[in-house]
């Protein structure tokens, strides 16, 4: 299978190689070690940025975006994703890539002018509140945040927590069941709520392996003490919070994989060039050792198949829709999860000590990532889905 691309998406992908070399690199460390202080700069080479254009690749181009197919927006995703801050130079970070897509489907006119369009234009952020504490994440019909209709508004109760950006957000994406009697796929509604409404309370930034984060590169636990707002603020009809999330996840989960591959391409780097360049005794290298050149070939051959991987599922996502793409998803998901995990783990070890300090991006990438594994679908969940899809036809045949 081969994908081909046009000349002037090719001279585009050299422009950001580019960027990234020049604006993205050269920031990576501070943000790393402090994001807040790092913030005034961030923002200011984000605007510069997007006054050239590099900016919402994944939206339409009569909305501000850069206009990109799934599949060039995967390829462009894979180098963006080199760097822990390069999405959101870029303005295509989660949660707001996934927040601006299902706006851009799902709202309303009003919604798409006053959430959607400053969002594209990165003049506002947001976030996404579904995982709940005392409910499992990878039961995502069960929940107990609930949206109670009053008139014209909905006054929602609940707390949620790893919602990813919730810090500093502007508005927030909630799912609430909104009709308990319901059946279990249609309780849910998806409700947009502002961070200044009335009950809307930042618990906490939720450390992730010692590390709090700041602003998009938090995970927060948030309160919704009787929040009112209006009904209009609901994204699609009422009970269709499940069918949006799938809407949501789905491409978000593939966004994740196209960031993942650059993450590992960025490791499997910096990997070769300690290998090279650590004398380990008597003028050898670590790269003179077999098992280091087992650790450099696995990743190579692992990395390889898992672009191939997204690139398919992507090149599907554009011809079939979200929908018709859901088990290659699903596949992508936990497989380049895996890939990611391993790779950056042989970097780290290739490194020895150092490669556990904050001297490279390897311990970010370590500490943010092992979650690859877990949000979005646990690996267990998504592992279900493709094999209760093998064997459809078996248990067919049999009965």
């Amino acid at each position: 299978m081969s994908f081909s691309f046009t000349p002037e998406f090719e001279a585009l992908l050299e422009q950001v190689r580019e960027k990234m070399e020049s604006v993205v690199y050269p920031l990576e460390d501070a943000a790393r070690r402090n994001f807040e202080e790092a913030l005034p700069e961030l923002m200011k080479a984000r605007d510069a940025l997007r006054a050239e254009g590099f900016t919402a690749p994944h939206m339409p181009k009569e909305i501000g975006g850069m206009g990109l197919s799934f599949l060039e927006h995967a390829r462009m995703s894979e180098i963006l994703g080199r760097s822990p801050i390069g999405h959101f130079l870029f303005n295509c970070p989660a949660p707001d890539a996934g927040n601006m897509e299902l706006l851009h489907q799902f709202g309303t006119e009003e919604q798409k002018k006053r959430f959607l369009e400053p969002l594209v234009r990165g003049e506002i952020r947001s976030c996404f509140s579904m995982t709940e504490p005392e409910r499992a994440g990878s039961n995502p019909v069960h929940m107990d945040t609930v949206a109670v209709r009053e008139g014209d508004e909905y006054v929602i109760t609940g707390r949620k927590w790893f919602t990813t950006a919730g810090h500093l957000a502007d508005f927030a994406i909630v799912m609430a069941v909104t009709d308990p009697e319901a059946p279990p796929h249609r309780r849910a509604s998806q409700i947009i709520v502002p961070a200044d409404a009335p009950g809307f309370k930042h618990i906490r930034r939720i450390p992730i392996m010692g590390d709090e984060g700041y602003g998009w590169s938090s995970h927060s636990e948030i309160e919704y003490d009787h929040v009112r707002v209006p009904v209009t603020n609901r994204i699609g009809e009422e009970g269709e919070g499940f069918k949006l999330a799938q809407e949501r996840l789905g491409p978000g989960r593939i966004h994740h994989c196209m960031r993942w591959l650059g993450i590992c391409e960025r490791s499997l780097d910096l990997l070769c060039k300690r290998a090279v360049s650590r004398e380990v005794g008597d003028g050898q290298t670590l790269a003179d050792q077999q098992v280091i050149r087992h650790y450099i070939a696995e990743s190579r051959a692992e990395i390889d198949a898992a672009r191939l991987y997204v690139y398919s599922t992507a090149d599907k996502i554009d011809k079939q829709g979200a929908y018709a793409a859901r088990v290659e998803i699903s596949s992508i998901k936990f497989f380049v999860a895996g890939v990611l995990e391993r790779v950056v783990d042989r970097a780290i070890q290739v490194h020895g000590a150092l490669g556990i300090t904050e001297d490279t991006p390897l311990s970010w990438f370590y500490r943010h990532e092992r979650g690859a594994r877990i949000y979005d679908g646990p690996d267990e969940v998504h592992k279900n889905t493709v094999a209760r899809h093998v064997l459809k036809p078996y248990l067919a045949s049999k009965g």
